[in-house]
């Protein structure tokens, strides 16, 4: 399976070729993960947001919007993630803290009963935390809240608003503070945040300010080292969707730190933000396998990363997108069995390994100097070697398992081939020694 583009290495060996170490993707495998938006506690976003949006907009919202449904109940939370979780599933899930400003997620929301709203929660945290990781999509995901009061601002136009213009002129400690009201929302209900999500085209020219000001509020409210965010997706075929890493930071010393941005590859080709259109599920894989935006950034080695919205896949009840994700997910696994789903916060972690380790190669040996931890850290090389040990803080002269295919790569194993060796290791922060033996 082709891999992402990589930094490589290369030492002399002669007489033979050179060595050349590249790191690959997690246990040689392409993550595949999916996200969900406009997710909330019981709270259709669709039905509460859109009257909204047509008070600002008048011209481009005339969903019949009272025709649906006011809530999506817990019961269809429970069927998506216990499905989710026998077909293993992952991914990030948003609870909008203060949905269409109804009520706030960590106090009430009128219209429904606290009983309900604790229930709700326990749900989330025992049925879908598992496996995704929970963002804020802002406050609101519709008028702007002033923090200082709690309550949305009066006006009722775009710069106003969470999804356009308000977020565009913030400065970093601005969106930061906007950004940590809406996490402790969150974390006060019981829920942990490694990254948000921006909603609508929150920081959409701003997007230095946007990067800097995640760090600072997800490090700030949950003290994430490795802090990520969802804002872009990009769906053309010539589109890179590679995790991009940007502001490390005391990478040599106890506490490094980075903010990771997560890219999609899909629109919503589910049942739509508003559940009011299906999609179709050859847009993302069709029957055979042989296209699809989901084909073509898989066969590119980088994480196909889908995007849909939470009131799509329950289209009103009657599930068209639920069932769109499941014809998708079939497809992947006949015809690309060896995917890995990931966890949003997981591609970020691996990917701030992956871009800011740094790696010395001697004829026998290989020396890794990790910020960060992560899981399956995978290098090939251009030889093969009959025996791989490593040394870290967790390990000393550890011999790795040789196993006899790529596919069965695991933690602390190694393939050889005639010509190539593929590592795979838990890298620890600091210095990782792999130990080379005869060719």
């Amino acid at each position: 399976m082709a891999t992402a583009a990589v930094a490589s290495w290369e030492v002399s060996a002669e007489p033979v070729s050179p060595l050349r170490a590249e790191i690959q993707n997690p246990y040689g495998r392409t993550p595949v993960s999916l996200i969900i938006d406009d997710s909330t506690c019981l709270v259709n976003m669709a039905h509460f947001g859109i009257p909204q949006f047509a008070e600002v907009f008048p011209n481009d919202y005339k969903q019949e919007w009272r025709k649906l449904p006011r809530e999506i109940p817990d019961a269809f939370v429970r069927k998506f993630g216990l499905w989710s979780q026998e077909n293993g599933i992952r991914g990030k899930y948003s609870i909008v803290p203060y949905p269409a400003c109804t009520g706030f997620v960590n106090r009430f929301i009128p219209g429904w009963t606290k009983a309900e709203l604790t229930d709700s929660l326990n749900l989330v945290r025992e049925v879908i935390m598992p496996n995704w990781d929970i963002h804020p999509e802002m406050v609101s995901h519709t008028r702007v809240i002033d923090i200082k009061t709690g309550k949305p601002f009066p006006q009722a136009t775009p710069d106003y608003m969470e999804n356009w213009g308000w977020s565009q002129n913030k400065s970093a400690d601005e969106l930061a503070a906007y950004q940590s009201y809406a996490l402790e929302i969150l974390r006060d209900a019981g829920l942990h945040c490694d990254g948000i999500t921006t909603p609508g085209g929150y920081g959409s020219l701003n997007q230095d300010n946007l990067a800097r000001s995640v760090k600072e509020s997800v490090q700030g409210i949950f003290g994430s080292e490795i802090a990520h965010y969802f804002r872009d997706l990009f769906i053309k075929k010539s589109e890179s969707v590679e995790p991009k890493v940007f502001y490390p930071t005391d990478l040599s010393s106890d506490h490094p730190s980075c903010v990771v941005s997560i890219y999609g590859c899909t629109e919503d080709w589910f049942g739509d933000w508003d559940g009011l259109h299906p999609g179709h599920a050859d847009l993302m894989i069709n029957a055979s396998g042989t296209a699809g935006r989901l084909v073509d950034v898989i066969n590119a080695g980088e994480p196909a990363v889908m995007v849909c919205h939470w009131p799509g896949l329950y289209f009103n009840g009657e599930e068209t997108g639920f069932n769109i994700f499941k014809q998708v997910v079939s497809r992947l696994k006949e015809h690309y069995p060896e995917l890995i789903w990931m966890k949003l916060s997981e591609i970020a972690r691996y990917w701030a390994a992956r871009k800011l380790t740094q790696m010395e190669l001697t004829k026998n040996s290989i020396k890794l100097q990790a910020p960060f931890q992560a899981n399956g850290f995978t290098i090939r090389l251009n030889h093969a070697y009959k025996e791989v040990r490593l040394s870290n803080l967790s390990a000393i002269g550890k011999p790795l398992k040789r196993v006899g295919s790529k596919s069965l790569l695991a933690s602390e194993t190694f393939f050889e081939s005639a010509n190539e060796t593929l590592i795979c290791m838990d890298i620890q922060r600091g210095l990782n020694s792999i130990s080379l033996g005869s060719r």
